[in-house]
């Protein structure tokens, strides 16, 4: 989720289209989010591993 955010916050700035900028940005702090939680060992949706 993190590379997808990534890629998709590049395309953004790159082909001036603010919807993907925008989606970019979301998925960026969702994976930070999950990234996190998962890190401290704590079950994040009754997972405790998202593949």
């Amino acid at each position: 989720m993190l590379i997808l955010g990534l890629i998709l916050l590049l395309l953004g700035l790159v082909l001036d289209i603010s919807i993907l900028w925008t989606i970019g940005v979301i998925l960026l702090v969702v994976g930070a989010v999950l990234y996190i939680l998962g890190a401290t060992g704590r079950a994040v949706g009754g997972r405790k591993h998202w593949f």
